[in-house]
């Protein structure tokens, strides 16, 4: 690759306006997104069994409810080669903004949409529909958000600047527990006024978020590293071009393999956060806790949650990408099995500290990951690669997961459950022990991950 000898003036020292434009406008991208996408958890576990699902009865209802959720990270994986084709084509900014406005048109239609009492069987075959474009939009936000930091961040450093869209996740689940605890409050009189109308208004109101979101990242310039890659393009005009995906695909398969297996367990671990244990913990069969207890212990659990982010990313500068993910690999495959049994012991207490520490590993995991994942791959391909990769991950982790453990909870128990989050995180360890360190690597060099090992 030639981009540096074909790199002009501007697009070489990255000024820090420009630094402070991108990691907020990733930010803020990412918790609009990951609060759309959130609030559609939130009520997956409380509120849709009951409005989308009421025929199937409680313990089905919310097997088909968490059905629905795992359809997004089906999506996820056509989102990331979508928008990853775009955002190594045209640029990581644009194909950012399209990803918003998918991802907040389909989370608006789903406040407006009758439940099955109103339009039957066709009711929960549109909310899977609309559930799958928020998930093939989110297939594109997280690649291209971390891009948008991880490219315009000094060496040294992308540790530190990537976990500004890596806090979206906490920062949405924060708010969107928040929006639903005010919604309960306001409508909590009356339970079934909650079930017609309260929860919609989460969804409804996210239509402001996106604005200042677009808002936000219409003000930041494209990343230095795809300008130096589109620089270097444009100097070889008339050699063809190959498709991201398959460019990608034949370089770097084992390096795609290998993250998404990586990265499985900080879904698993983060779903059954956020969804499972919110529909367990409120459940007559599970804790039998409060809607408003639950939904407060959430906001707790997401301030340390973003904290443990931040503290780890800043960490991975300093020690590795490697050695910070593994201490969150090992830390949940003991967290799996002591998890459960905690649970059961009953109570607020038990259920916050249960929650808290199982987001605080995957945040130890997370921060590190919107560095790592952008630097194993070349420029040319970088979106494609981390998105894919990621959203591979998600799969199994985010997808089958939250949709095998009410089953697993209902036959075999609690245990059950944690036995196969163990099993989550022995994958994770595996294959993240098997990739190479990238924290001294060169995003501009375009060498190949097997050269830098």
């Amino acid at each position: 690759m030639t981009a540096r000898s074909t790199s002009p003036s501007d697009i070489g020292e990255i000024p820090s306006g420009s630094m402070r434009k991108a990691t907020f406008a990733s930010c803020v991208g990412t918790t609009i997104e990951f609060y759309d996408f959130f609030i559609y958890a939130t009520a997956a576990a409380l509120v849709f069994p009951t409005v989308f699902f009421p025929a199937l009865g409680p313990t089905a209802g919310v097997v088909a409810s968490f059905a629905t959720l795992g359809v997004a990270f089906v999506a996820r994986p056509v989102g990331s080669v979508v928008f990853g084709h775009f955002g190594d084509r045209i640029g990581r900014k644009r194909s950012l903004v399209m990803t918003l406005l998918i991802m907040g048109l389909a989370t608006t239609l789903i406040g407006f949409l009758p439940g099955s009492a109103t339009l039957g069987v066709v009711a929960p075959i549109i909310l899977v529909l609309l559930r799958a474009a928020q998930g093939f939009a989110v297939g594109g936000e997280w690649a291209g958000a971390t891009l948008l930091t991880a490219e315009h961040a000094p060496a040294g450093r992308r540790g530190r600047y990537a976990v500004y869209p890596q806090l979206g996740p906490a920062l949405g689940f924060m708010l969107s527990s928040v929006t639903f605890l005010v919604t309960g409050g306001l409508f909590g009189n009356t339970n079934q006024t909650f079930l017609d109308y309260g929860w919609r208004i989460p969804f409804i109101v996210s239509i402001a978020l996106v604005v200042v979101g677009l808002w936000a990242r219409n003000s930041v310039t494209e990343t230095p590293e795809f300008q130096r890659a589109r620089a270097a393009a444009e100097n070889h005009a008339g050699t063809p071009r190959v498709s991201p995906l398959v460019d990608v695909v034949r370089n770097q398969p084992r390096d795609i393999l290998l993250a998404a297996g990586g990265i499985t367990m900080q879904y698993s671990f983060f779903y059954m956060g956020t969804a499972f244990l919110t529909s367990y913990g409120t459940s007559p069969s599970g804790m039998g806790l409060s809607r408003s207890t639950v939904l407060s212990i959430g906001i707790l659990a997401s301030v340390m949650f973003g904290a443990a982010t931040i503290v780890a990313g800043r960490a991975s500068d300093r020690f590795g990408r490697r050695p910070v993910i593994t201490t969150s690999c090992v830390s949940g495959l003991v967290w799996s099995l002591v998890l459960f049994p905690l649970l059961g012991l009953g109570g607020p207490f038990a259920f916050a500290t249960g929650l808290t520490v199982l987001l605080v590993i995957f945040g130890i995991c997370f921060g590190p990951v919107g560095a790592f994942l952008p630097e194993l791959f070349e420029t040319r391909f970088r979106y494609t690669g981390a998105g894919l990769a990621f959203s591979l991950g998600g799969v199994l982790g985010g997808g089958v997961v939250p949709l095998v453990a009410p089953v697993l909870s209902t036959s075999f128990g609690g245990m059950a459950v944690g036995g196969m989050l163990a099993a989550t995180a022995l994958v994770s360890l595996v294959c993240v022990r098997a990739l190479p360190e990238t924290k001294d690597r060169d995003v501009a060099d375009g060498t190949t991950t097997g050269q830098h090992a």
